[in-house]
């Protein structure tokens, strides 16, 4: 479903990731750590099709990424879901038109009652006329996620999904990709949050990716 092989990515002369080989399987969940500045958005914008690799190859759902045009690219990353670090919104637009924006901008019909339903799934139900400066951490978080699964992706890439949310809140977001995963979504979560790994263990089998020096170590351990 992902694969890089021999991959790299670089600004210049400066590289940041150097000979990456990873295949990430259909359904599999999978933690992405490594130091702060290792390259862990970076990858996650690899598998999303938002940068392209320098060098090596990259397979998206069986496509290799170096074949495709613009709007190969594009349809490609409508089967991708992601999670930024900085959730972004359009502050004049409601929660409900915020999420729905993705199919907007793809010309596709108002989701409707899909919507509703998400947006009760994520708890956000009460919340859809709110505006988002009017929206706690935690509700930007959830919004941010239903927003990236309105496509109805095949893949979830989130990055440091809980890193401005307390505890609690974590546990929510961790429990709403668990039961992603249980629908057969590819999730890969890049974290610093070792107590959010570990809460994993109980819930579902995945595995922990470290990222350092520009390469990945695909032998992590299991949860």
């Amino acid at each position: 479903m992902i694969e890089f092989q021999n991959a790299a990515y670089g600004y210049g002369e400066r590289p940041i990731l150097s000979d990456v080989t990873l295949s990430l399987a259909p359904g599999s969940f999978h933690f992405l750590t490594g130091p702060s500045g290792a390259g862990k958005t970076t990858l996650l914008r690899l598998c999303h099709a938002e940068l392209a690799p320098t060098g090596g190859q990259l397979k998206l759902l069986g496509h290799d990424t170096a074949q495709l045009d613009r709007d190969g690219i594009a349809a490609l990353r409508r089967r991708v879901g992601m999670v930024h670090q900085e959730v972004q919104f359009l502050d004049h637009l409601p929660l409900a038109e915020n999420v729905a924006l993705p199919l907007t901008v793809a010309g596709k019909a108002s989701p409707g009652d899909d919507l509703e339903q998400l947006l009760a799934w994520v708890g956000l139900r009460e919340r859809t006329a709110a505006f988002p400066p009017e929206l706690s951490g935690g509700e930007r978080q959830r919004a941010a996620l239903a927003r990236a699964l309105i496509p109805s992706p095949e893949i979830i890439l989130a990055d440091e999904p809980t890193g401005n949310v307390n505890w609690e809140m974590s546990l929510r977001l961790l429990q709403l990709l668990v039961e992603l995963n249980k629908m057969r979504k590819t999730i890969l979560i890049a974290t610093h949050d070792l107590n959010l790994i570990r809460a994993a263990k109980a819930h579902v089998g995945a595995r922990v990716l470290r990222l350092a020096g520009g390469t990945v170590q695909t032998a992590g351990a299991d949860l």
